[in-house]
């Protein structure tokens, strides 16, 4: 939801602001799909995070490339986009694996992702520091 609002909230200023908005938007409609169907099983709640991880890792790859002129360490947001489309493809071939299973991929891959993403936000601090100063 925050990226929904982050995207709305930018609009003016960033010519990509749809593309976070499509990441916040799928994010809220797995989130609704998940939670309107209470009876749902375990392989169809893994499709849905699958195709969610795999849908959001494509945007952020996307979202890198455009942003590549404007940010260092695009690399990272690239890095990040692959680690979803892996996690998202992992879960699509190995569906049986187990609910222990799907924890410990989500597990890893929340901890990947929020290292990746922190480094990429001291990046951006540090940039935005150096535009004040110039």
């Amino acid at each position: 939801m925050l990226a929904v609002w982050t995207a709305i909230a930018g609009r003016k200023i960033y010519d990509g602001w749809w593309v976070l908005l499509l990441i916040g938007l799928i994010g809220v409609a797995v989130g609704i799909m998940t939670f309107m169907t209470p009876g749902i099983t375990a392989l169809a709640l893994l499709y849905y995070i699958a195709f969610w991880a795999i849908f959001r890792g494509l945007l952020e790859i996307s979202t890198a490339i455009r942003l590549r002129k404007e940010i260092e360490g695009e690399w990272l947001l690239i890095l990040g986009g692959v680690a979803s489309v892996v996690f998202g493809v992992l879960l699509l071939a190995r569906p049986g694996a187990g609910a222990l299973a799907v924890l410990t991929l989500i597990a890893i891959y929340a901890l990947i992702i929020g290292i990746i993403l922190v480094i990429l936000a001291f990046k951006v601090k540090g940039m935005a520091g150096r535009l004040a100063g110039v």
